[in-house]
């Protein structure tokens, strides 16, 4: 498959770093105020989108389109302006839709940039945090805050005896295969929160994240930051994370090949 030119990089890579800031100025400036919740679900469940979801995809489409008017957008709100072009961005407005429902700080702005359908840039942005995660290349990715950036790199040293894993099932793991992994469940030690726990992998805090149920926008934009840092991702079936669904990410081989043993019987 024919692959990005590399001296292409800086180009998006400041476009979304740029990106990062006019977001959290157009949240603190037009959306940080009451806003409409509605469940996508209409009583079979709960899935809320807001007014404020709705907002940033707008802008963030908005700003997409007025730089790079030939490039595809997929978007979890507006659907997918098909282009004939190789680009294609990828937006989850706000990952965490539930955290900021209940004012919880975790929820972010996601971007991805894909080329022939394969993540080389990703934007995690948190407004409320101030701060933002992107990748520059392949290899380089940084955390931004309080006006300076520090670069990101996961403990891959760390062994699965001594390291720290995050795990959620978003309701999709019955009790009954909950019970066929009992080995994995003794060894979850945090929750997850959204896009936050997989970049706080990033950044050497925790060293395997695994979740359910992730749609394209939840992961595309977090595929190429991860890896940046060093961190193995796959999904529970050990394929491509680009298909979205059970992914798992870890801080180096051994251990993400301990952990994909211990959730086979429920990979599907």
């Amino acid at each position: 498959m024919k692959k990005i030119d590399s001296k292409k990089y800086p180009i998006y890579a400041s476009f979304l770093n740029q990106l990062a800031k006019d977001l959290t100025r157009f949240y603190y400036a037009k959306l940080d105020k009451p806003f409409k919740i509605t469940n996508k679900l209409k009583g079979k469940g709960y899935d809320p989108v807001t007014t404020s979801d709705k907002a940033f995809e707008k802008f963030i489409r908005s700003k997409i389109s007025k730089k790079f008017p030939n490039h595809q957008i997929i978007g979890e709100e507006y659907g997918h302006k098909n282009t004939k072009s190789e680009f294609s961005w990828v937006i989850d407005p706000i990952d965490g839709t539930r955290s900021y429902v209940v004012g919880n700080p975790s929820w972010s702005n996601l971007i991805s940039l894909n080329y022939n359908g394969e993540p080389v840039l990703g934007l995690a942005n948190f407004p409320k945090m101030k701060k933002y995660y992107l990748n520059i290349n392949k290899n380089s990715a940084y955390v931004f805050e309080n006006n300076k950036k520090r670069k990101l790199k996961i403990n891959t040293k760390l062994n699965f005896t001594n390291a720290k894993l995050a795990a959620a099932f978003h309701h999709h793991l019955s009790l009954k295969q909950q019970l066929k992994i009992k080995k994995f469940i003794k060894r979850m030690q945090f929750p997850c929160f959204d896009a936050l726990t997989y970049c706080q992998l990033a950044e050497g805090r925790i060293e395997i994240v695994a979740q359910c149920a992730n749609k394209i926008w939840d992961i595309h934009p977090l595929i190429p930051i991860l890896r940046a840092a060093g961190a193995i991702i796959t999904t529970w079936e050990n394929k491509n994370p680009v298909l979205g669904g059970n992914i798992l990410v870890s801080n180096n081989k051994q251990n993400h090949q301990k952990v994909l043993k211990l959730l086979k019987p429920v990979a599907k």
